[in-house]
């Protein structure tokens, strides 16, 4: 029955998937996309398989995702796969995963057609890591394609705690006093501090396995984003289910406080 229904996918999706994609307008699609790639325990455990098996499934449906993205004009994706939180995991599940985001990540960079730049607080990641971060970043840097922000050991807490952090430190160096400082400071003094600093803020966060919550992701940045929430399991998430969301989005009336 299984196959009889994956054989009848096979056939109607993509006529599917097209018939979306022509309705799609252009100009009510979003820039920037922050997705939350949720749920790769829970399909692992569903199909009696490791954790581990369930976080390299769901690294293997990054570079699809960032295909869709590329096919329809989006300039940013940022994708979360590491919190500041997973970092108290098990030693015995952490270590697997930190090598399956680190494989993934170089994977991405030897494509050569997006721009990869690591947001979050690397100085908490073990530094073989966070060395191999950095390695992809440069070398994508020259890359002419769409930027993906890759944020791994990330919290929305943590990276706020930092910009106001560099931005004391930036003005301790001028030697700006703390009345002055408070004279003076605003949201774009703080915005230019984030990991995600001159950067457009996402348009639309997805977010898969059901779970409706931020979780901490993009807290600042996320202020006037539209919010998806998928049931699919992120390594179950199809072309299809991306399609929804942006019709889902382009169907909105986004006010931004207006």
């Amino acid at each position: 029955m299984a196959d009889w229904k994956e054989g009848v996918r096979r056939v109607l999706y993509p006529a599917y998937e097209a018939r979306m994609l022509r309705k799609l307008d252009a100009s009510k699609l979003p820039k920037h996309v922050g997705v939350m790639l949720d749920g790769n325990r829970r399909w692992a455990k569903e199909v009696g398989q490791s954790t581990a098996h369930g976080h390299r499934a769901g690294a293997a449906n990054i570079e699809p995702l960032l295909t869709w993205c590329d096919e329809i004009g989006i300039e940013v994706v940022t994708l979360w796969l590491l919190s500041t939180d997973n970092l108290n995991r098990p030693a015995d599940e952490l270590a697997p995963l930190l090598e399956i985001i680190a494989d993934a990540v170089d994977s991405l960079a030897d494509v050569r057609r997006w721009r990869l730049h690591p947001v979050g607080a690397l100085d908490l990641l073990p530094d073989w890591l966070s060395q191999r971060l950095k390695a992809a970043e440069e070398a994508t840097r020259d890359v002419d394609g769409m930027l993906v922000n890759v944020a791994v050991g990330y919290g929305g807490r943590r990276e706020i705690a930092d910009a106001v952090r560099a931005l004391l430190n930036e003005h301790a160096t001028r030697g700006t006093s703390l009345e002055e400082l408070a004279q003076i400071i605003d949201v774009e003094h703080i915005a230019d501090h984030l990991y995600t600093k001159g950067q457009p803020d996402p348009d639309l966060v997805i977010r898969t396995s059901g779970e409706q919550r931020l979780g901490g992701f993009l807290l600042w940045q996320s202020a006037k984003s539209e919010f998806y929430f998928c049931e699919a399991y992120w390594p179950d998430f199809r072309r299809t289910d991306f399609l929804r969301a942006l019709r889902a989005y382009a169907q909105r009336e986004r006010r931004l406080g207006r």
